[in-house]
């Protein structure tokens, strides 16, 4: 025979443990849904870093050959008048030298068309 009215004690306390788990599973998945949306968003953002700063390395590499292409003209056409000037000029091939952006080859032959 089966009671009407109110559940049980056992009646209540199961229905209780569904509701609690079913929020629990439902809570679950809408956190490891958020997880996953941030980390798709740090990868999107890594990944936006990385092309980035390949593109400034790459502006940088042809800034770079740009002066020193530069420098290789302006002492291919400075003339040189006097000891002092001569001085200076390989001065300034040393400087560029040591800042990298004359090769050891292009830093010789410049060198070597102003020591005459």
């Amino acid at each position: 025979m089966r009671r009407a009215g109110r559940p049980g004690l056992i009646g209540l306390a199961a229905r209780t443990a569904v509701v609690a788990g079913t929020a629990n599973a439902v809570g679950n998945r809408s956190m490891n849904r958020r997880q996953q949306q941030q980390e798709q968003a740090q990868a999107q953002q890594a990944w936006q870093q990385q092309q980035a700063q390949q593109a400034y390395e790459a502006q940088m590499a042809q800034m770079a050959q740009q002066q020193a292409a530069q420098a290789q003209q302006q002492a291919a056409q400075a003339p040189v008048a006097g000891g002092t000037d001569l001085t200076a000029e390989l001065m300034k091939l040393a400087d560029l030298h040591t800042k990298g952006l004359l090769t050891d080859d292009e830093f010789a032959a410049a060198k070597a068309k102003l020591l005459g």
